[in-house]
């Protein structure tokens, strides 16, 4: 059933043709040697990728730089979100040679940081949490100078699961709430706005450092994203959050309400640092896999505050002990102490 035809803001003044996209949202063309070097490994090692099987716009830029967001447990989910391009289905059977694949390809893109992420799994007993946790412990072993961000999905909530892939220690764990509360029937009809929050507070209070990502211009108002942002805050004390724009990927997936403007992700920017978030990605084009190495380039205040930010934040995880170590974060000209309460020794 096609959902172009929803209306998910209860406004009269909502738009179903917007038109084309703004200037803003123009993304470069795939192409270039470090893109095709990139495809190369992902071809010879049979692995799904979330920037191809989601319709990634920055996959040209990231993947021409030599990074991608690999995408483990196959490429076939076993949930129907309304925004999401990757494609809905029975799963087929578990690869498990999948791990080993996962880590040689990362140690010859020779990274810095890797973001793995991954399709529900709801078929299995495990949710995939197995394949997870070695994932990550295979990816620490070939590439010990790399540090690993996790995203992965809500596990209907089970912590057990969540304890597994917390065990084997990546350096951030990622868990996206994707839209407001209100939206959540839509957007995510098999999750829950509540569940996901507990999964977070669960991963917080693992120790890890954590962070959520969110989609806006699908229907939600501006007062519903900064009570979410709060909620985020008092519930599980999130460490990074990222905002980005809603693009439909076909006529059968939830329409764009709105073209949100960069002063607008300022705003949001602005908003979560003020509720305390270490960090904060706010921008047309950032999606959740946005991390500290793809910004090195890039040199506007603002994008060097959160390379900055993130740069400390991981420096925390990858240090061999981390229990109790305080790290001096600059947010805005104010120093702000976070304390990682973790330890691997």
């Amino acid at each position: 059933m096609a959902l172009s035809g929803m209306v998910l803001n209860n406004s009269e003044n909502h738009q179903l043709h917007l038109g084309r996209k703004p200037d803003w949202l123009r993304a470069r063309v795939p192409g270039g040697p470090g893109y095709e070097r990139l495809r190369e490994i992902v071809d010879t090692y049979g692995l799904h990728t979330v920037c191809k099987e989601a319709a990634c716009p920055n996959m040209g830029e990231c993947w021409n730089r030599g990074t991608a967001t690999i995408m483990i447990l196959g490429d076939t989910c076993t949930r129907a979100c309304g925004f999401c391009n990757v494609k809905t289905g029975r799963p087929a059977e578990v690869d498990q040679d999948e791990p080993r694949r996962v880590a040689e390809s990362i140690a010859l893109m020779g990274l810095g940081h890797v973001v793995i992420t991954c399709v529900d799994r709801d078929d299995l007993r495990d949710g995939g949490a197995a394949i997870w946790a070695e994932t990550i412990e295979r990816v620490h072993e070939a590439c010990p100078n790399t540090s690993v961000e996790c995203l992965i999905g809500d596990h209907q909530g089970r912590h057990g699961e969540l304890d597994t892939i917390i065990a084997a220690k990546p350096e951030i764990l990622s868990h996206n709430m994707e839209t407001v509360r209100r939206m959540h029937p839509a957007v995510r009809p098999q999750a829950r706005y509540e569940r996901s929050i507990d999964v977070l507070q669960h991963i917080r209070e693992s120790g890890l450092v954590t962070k959520t990502g969110i989609m806006v211009g699908i229907g939600e108002r501006d007062e519903e994203v900064f009570e979410l942002m709060q909620d985020l805050r008092d519930a599980a004390d999130i460490h990074i959050l990222t905002v980005g724009q809603y693009l439909q990927p076909t006529r059968n997936h939830l329409p764009i309400d709105r073209w949100v403007t960069p002063e607008s992700f300022e705003n949001y920017r602005e908003e979560g640092l003020g509720l305390g978030f270490s960090v904060v990605e706010s921008g047309p084009l950032v999606r959740s896999s946005y991390h500290a190495e793809e910004q090195a380039a890039k040199l506007s205040p603002t994008q060097k505050a959160v390379k900055d930010g993130m740069d400390r934040l991981l420096s925390v995880a990858r240090s061999p002990c981390r229990q109790g170590k305080a790290v001096e974060l600059s947010r805005q000209g104010k120093a702000v102490e976070l304390t990682i309460e973790r330890s691997a020794c």
